[in-house]
């Protein structure tokens, strides 16, 4: 049975920017070199894995996020159900990736915190605080990298032109949110 605790347990609104924890979502890191790894998941999952670097797919139910040639996290768009952390999409991964030696797949949804932030200064707020050039990123529906916000690993998922997903270490979380705040309050 899933034991769920928010590390941040409060929405923050700016003018310009909204930033909320979403929890909890199912998070999977998968790994793969093989053709018939990338073939198994488009079958199980209804979704092709995005090849090119720094780029993500979608459909109803997942989002996959390229992380290396061959790593990546799948994520659900949907809120999981609380009383236990028995994902359906794992164990459909693991009969067809793991059990057959085409990959692995690792439950990460405990170990990131994904916040959503929302508004026309998202890049704005990054830009005081890393050093990664967002002049194309901002512009590209579906982007995706891994960078470095006030010294804390992060992935950040650009969902559309006001709204990114940033995916941080629990332990991190808290710190990261309140550097955040500061930060947003200032812009």
């Amino acid at each position: 049975m899933l034991n769920y605790t928010n590390t941040i347990t409060e929405e923050k609104s700016y003018p310009g920017l909204q930033m909320k924890e979403v929890k909890p979502i199912m998070k999977l890191i998968i790994r793969g070199k093989k053709r018939e790894f990338l073939s198994a998941i488009g079958k199980s999952l209804n979704l092709l894995l995005p090849t090119e670097s720094n780029t993500s797919s979608t459909s109803e139910k997942l989002s996959a996020l390229w992380l290396s040639p061959d790593e990546w996290m799948i994520y659900s768009n949907e809120i999981s159900k609380s009383d236990n952390n028995d994902y359906e999409t794992e164990i459909l991964l693991e009969k067809n990736i793991s059990k057959t030696n085409l990959g692995a797949v690792t439950d990460v949804t405990d170990q990131f915190v994904m916040i959503n932030i929302k508004g026309d200064k998202i890049f704005d707020l990054f830009e005081t605080g890393c050093p990664f050039n967002f002049n194309d990123f901002r512009n590209k529906n579906g982007s995706v990298t891994q960078t470095i916000l006030a010294k804390i690993d992060v992935i950040i998922h650009n969902q559309n032109k006001n709204e990114v997903n940033l995916f941080v270490r629990r332990s991190f979380s808290q710190h990261l949110f309140s550097w955040m705040n500061d930060s947003a309050s200032r812009l």
